[in-house]
C-alpha cells in the first residue's frame, strides 16, 4: 500500500491525521463546492425576503404572504411597455437589489418605507430612474412588513397566517352572531308591542316619533288596542330562555364584539401562547363556555325558525356538552397558537404536547428547532443528527390524528398553503421548522443552512394531512423535496482543471456536505492538498453505496472550494460516511410512506412476475408439440396476435434493454420521460426507438413506471453515469 493511500485511510478509520499529508479545514473557511455560486444572495432573485400582506391579511389572488421579487414582476407587468419597457424594468431590478441588501443588513419594516428610502437613494443621481421609480410606486398594490429568512422569521409568520385564518373565522362567526341576535331581538320586540306594557299610553305615545302629539288620545287608543288585540305573547318560559340566549351571545369572549359604532364592547380571550401547557390550561378552564355558547348558538338558530319545541329538545340541549363537543363544533372558534423554541421543549412539555395531540383538541403547534446536527448526549463518538426532530414528528405521525408538517424555514414560502391547511385542520397542528440560524456556520445565510438541510435530507420537508383523504396516498406528501426519487439530489456542477479545461459533473448533495459547514465537525474532515491527490480516492456518492465496512482500497473525497473559489478535496472520516447511511435509510422510510420505491409494491410485482412466467412456461409445450399441418394451422389461427408474436421473439441477455411490446397497454408512462428513447409502433404500442436518446435512470425510471411491468432496462451502457450502483438495484425486480 503506498503512502499516500496509507495517510489517506488511517484519517478515514480513526478520523486522526498522521503526518503532514492532511490538513486540518478548521480555518481555510472552505464550504461545499456546489455552494460556489451562492456568495453574495442578494444579487440572486429567490423566495427572500417575504411581505406579510396587509390588506385584510391577503392580497386580491388570495395570499397572505408574497415574495418581493413577486410584487416587482407583478409591478413591472403594469407598467414595463413599449419603447421605455426595458429601461424601466432594469431600473426597479436594481431597486429590488438595493431593497434585498437593506434587508440581509438587517433593516426591517413596511415594504412601502424600504421602498421609499432605497428609492431616494437611487433616484439623486439620475432623473430617469427617479422617473422609473416613481411609476413603479405608484402602481404598487401590496404592502406589508418585511421578514428575511432569520431566527424571527417562523413565529412571525406563523403568527400572521393563524391571524389572518382567525380573522377570517371572526368574521364569518361575528355575522352568524349578529343575525341571532337581531332576530332573537325581534322576538322580544314583537312579544313587547303585543303585551299590555307595548300598547299603554306611554308606550304608544314613545313610538309615535315627532309628529303632533296633542292631536291624539293616546289613552283611549291604549283601551282599544287591549281590547281588540289577540292574546299571543310568548311563554314565560319562552322569553327568559330568548333572553338568556341573547345575554350569552352578547357576552361571549371568544371573539370581538362589534357595536354599530364598529367598537369592540368586549374582552376577547387570547389564543397565542409560549408554551403547551398555558395553552393547555387556557383550553380547560374557557371548555365550559365554550359549550355554553355552541349550546345557545344551536338553540337560537331553532328559535329564530319558530323551530324549539320544549318537549322534544329540552332533554337533548339540558345535557349538551356532557360527551365533549364535536369538532365541527369546536371549528366555530378560534384555535389556540402555541410558537415554541426547541429548547423550551423539556420533558413537561414534550408530555403536554403529546397529551394535545393524542386528544385531537384545537391546538396548533410551531417547534422552531435552531441546531439539528448538535452533538449527542448518548455516548461518546455517537452522532445522532436531528434526533429530536425526528422524534417529534415520528410521534405525531404515529398518532394518526394530527396534521404534522415539517421543513425547514427555507421552504416556508413554498408551503405556505399547506400552513393554511394545518392552521384550518379541525384539530391539533404540529409544525416543526427548522430556522437555519446557526453560530457554528455563521459564515452562510440562514436561508442557506436551511436550503442545505432539505437537499442533504438531514430535515427533509413532508406534509401529513388527515383530512385529505383515507390513505397515505393523499394524507402524505413530500412534493417539496428535490428530486424525491433519488437518495440524495443530484446537481450540475462545473469547474476548471488544471489543464483550463471545463469539466462537468453530477454531484450528489448529502449529509456530509451539510455537516462539512459546521465548524463542530471540522475534525471528521481533513484537507488533501493537491500535491497528493490521486487516484486511490473516490468521489463520494460511489462510496456511499458500499455496505457496511469493506475493504478499505479507497477513500471517500468531497468537493469543497475556499474563499477564493479553489476546488480542495476533503476527506471525511468514517463516522461522518455511517451517519450519512443511516441519514438516507430515514429518509428511504420516508420514501416508502410517500409511495416511492414501495417494498410492499415491489414484491407484489415481482410477486406476479414469477407467477406470470410460470404460467407462461407451463403453456409453452403446447405451443410447440407436433401436430398436423392443418391441426397446425388452426391452432394458431386460434391464438391471440400477442401470442403469436411472443412465440417469434428472439431470446434476449439479461444484459438487454428491450420491451415486451405485444404487452403494451399503451398508458404512456414511458414516451412522458423521454419520447425519443421510446416511441409507439403502428400499432400504438412502445419500443425502445433509441437507446443512446437517454439514460440509464430514465430506462429504469420507465420499468418503475410501466403500468404492466413489461421494460426490462438491461445493463447500464454508459459506467460513469452518475448513481449506477443504486440504479441497478432498482432495475434488477425487472431483469
Amino acid at each position: 500500500m503506498e503512502a499516500d493511500l496509507q495517510s489517506l485511510v488511517a484519517f478515514y478509520l480513526t478520523g486522526k491525521r498522521h503526518g503532514k499529508k492532511l490538513d486540518s479545514i478548521d480555518k481555510l473557511g472552505l464550504r461545499p463546492a456546489l455552494f460556489a455560486g451562492y456568495r453574495d444572495l442578494t444579487r440572486l432573485r429567490y423566495d427572500f425576503p417575504l411581505i406579510l400582506t396587509e390588506t385584510d391579511g391577503v392580497t386580491p389572488q388570495g395570499e397572505y404572504v408574497e415574495t418581493l421579487s413577486g410584487i416587482i414582476d407583478s409591478t413591472l407587468a403594469r407598467i414595463a411597455r413599449g419603447n421605455d419597457g426595458e429601461r424601466i424594468r432594469q431600473h426597479v431590478l436594481r431597486l429590488e437589489q438595493a431593497i434585498r441588501v437593506r434587508v440581509a443588513g438587517g433593516e426591517r419594516g413596511r415594504l412601502s418605507t424600504l421602498w421609499d428610502e432605497a428609492a431616494k437613494q437611487l433616484a439623486q443621481a439620475d432623473k430617469q430612474v427617479a422617473e422609473s421609480l416613481s411609476r413603479a410606486r405608484a402602481n404598487l398594490r401590496t404592502d406589508g412588513e418585511v421578514v428575511d429568512c432569520d431566527a424571527d422569521l417562523p413565529f412571525r409568520l406563523f403568527g400572521h397566517a393563524w391571524s389572518v385564518a382567525q380573522r377570517q373565522r371572526a368574521t364569518k362567526f361575528g355575522e352568524r352572531i349578529r343575525r341571532l341576535v337581531f332576530n332573537l331581538s325581534g322576538i322580544l320586540k314583537a312579544d313587547l308591542a303585543n303585551s299590555d306594557l307595548g300598547r299603554s299610553a306611554d308606550a304608544l305615545k314613545s313610538a309615535f316619533g315627532n309628529g303632533p302629539m296633542d292631536r291624539f288620545d293616546f289613552e283611549s287608543m291604549s283601551r282599544i288596542l287591549n281590547k281588540a288585540a289577540p292574546k299571543r305573547n310568548l311563554s314565560d318560559k319562552r322569553r327568559q330562555r330568548v333572553e338568556a340566549l341573547l345575554a350569552t351571545l352578547q357576552s361571549q369572549q371568544f371573539f370581538p364584539v362589534v357595536n354599530a359604532s364598529g367598537e369592540v364592547v368586549n374582552t376577547p380571550y387570547a389564543f397565542a401562547f409560549e408554551t403547551c401547557t398555558a395553552a393547555l390550561d387556557a383550553y380547560r378552564e374557557r371548555l365550559p363556555k365554550a359549550i355554553e355558547l355552541a349550546r345557545a348558538v344551536a338553540i337560537a338558530e331553532l328559535e329564530t325558525k319558530s323551530e324549539y319545541d320544549d318537549v322534544r329538545h329540552d332533554p337533548v340541549f339540558d345535557d349538551f356538552g356532557e360527551c365533549g363537543i364535536d369538532p365541527h363544533e369546536l371549528a366555530l372558534f378560534p384555535d389556540y397558537l402555541v410558537r415554541l423554541n426547541a429548547t423550551a421543549l423539556n420533558g413537561h412539555e414534550q408530555a403536554t404536547l403529546n397529551k394535545i395531540l393524542s386528544a385531537e383538541l384545537p391546538i396548533k403547534v410551531l417547534v422552531q428547532t435552531d441546531d439539528i446536527i448538535e452533538k449527542s448526549s448518548l455516548a461518546k463518538g455517537h452522532l445522532a443528527f436531528a434526533m429530536c426532530c425526528r422524534q417529534l414528528a415520528s410521534t405525531a405521525l404515529a398518532l394518526g390524528g394530527a396534521f404534522v408538517m415539517q421543513t425547514p424555514a427555507a421552504s416556508l414560502y413554498t408551503l405556505r398553503q399547506n400552513i393554511l391547511r394545518g392552521l384550518d385542520f379541525e384539530g391539533p397542528a404540529l409544525f416543526s421548522v427548522f430556522s437555519g440560524v446557526n453560530a457554528h456556520t455563521a459564515g452562510l445565510p440562514a436561508y442557506l443552512v436551511g436550503a442545505a438541510a432539505l437537499e442533504s435530507r438531514v430535515f427533509p420537508a413532508f406534509t401529513f394531512d388527515p383530512a385529505a383523504g383515507d390513505n397515505w396516498a393523499a394524507r402524505f406528501s413530500l412534493e417539496a423535496n428535490p428530486e424525491p426519487e433519488l437518495d440524495w439530489p443530484m446537481r450540475a456542477f462545473s469547474y476548471e482543471d488544471a489543464e483550463h479545461q471545463r469539466v462537468n459533473e453530477r454531484l450528489p448533495f448529502t449529509l456530509i456536505d451539510f455537516a462539512a459547514c459546521d465548524a463542530r465537525y471540522a475534525r471528521h474532515y481533513a484537507r488533501v492538498p493537491r500535491i497528493h491527490w490521486n487516484d486511490d480516492m473516490t468521489p463520494l456518492g460511489e462510496s456511499l453505496e458500499r455496505k457496511g465496512r469493506e475493504a478499505v482500497e479507497s477513500v471517500p473525497y468531497l468537493l469543497m472550494v475556499d474563499a477564493e473559489e479553489t476546488l480542495q478535496k476533503v476527506i471525511p472520516d468514517e463516522k461522518m460516511i455511517r451517519e450519512a447511511r443511516r441519514c438516507r435509510a430515514m429518509w428511504n422510510s420516508l420514501q416508502e410512506l410517500g409511495g416511492i420505491h414501495n417494498s410492499h409494491a415491489a414484491k407484489l410485482l415481482a410477486s406476479e412476475r414469477a407467477a406470470w412466467e410460470e404460467s407462461a412456461k407451463a403453456d409453452q409445450p403446447a405451443a410447440h408439440a407436433p401436430a398436423a399441418p392443418i391441426e397446425a394451422a388452426k391452432a394458431v389461427e386460434a391464438q391471440p396476435a400477442s401470442a403469436i408474436v411472443e412465440e417469434q421473439e428472439p431470446e434476449r441477455s439479461s444484459e438487454e434493454a428491450w420491451i415486451e411490446t405485444p404487452r403494451c397497454s399503451t398508458c404512456n408512462e414511458c414516451i412522458q420521460i423521454n419520447n425519443k428513447m421510446f416511441a409507439f409502433d403502428k400499432n400504438q404500442q412502445a419500443y425502445i426507438a433509441d437507446i443512446n436518446a437517454g439514460t440509464y435512470a430514465q430506462l429504469v425510471e420507465a420499468a418503475e413506471n410501466c403500468q404492466v411491468a413489461i421494460i426490462h432496462p438491461g445493463k447500464p451502457r454508459n459506467p460513469n453515469e452518475p448513481g449506477l450502483d443504486e440504479l441497478i438495484k432498482r432495475a434488477e425486480a425487472f431483469m
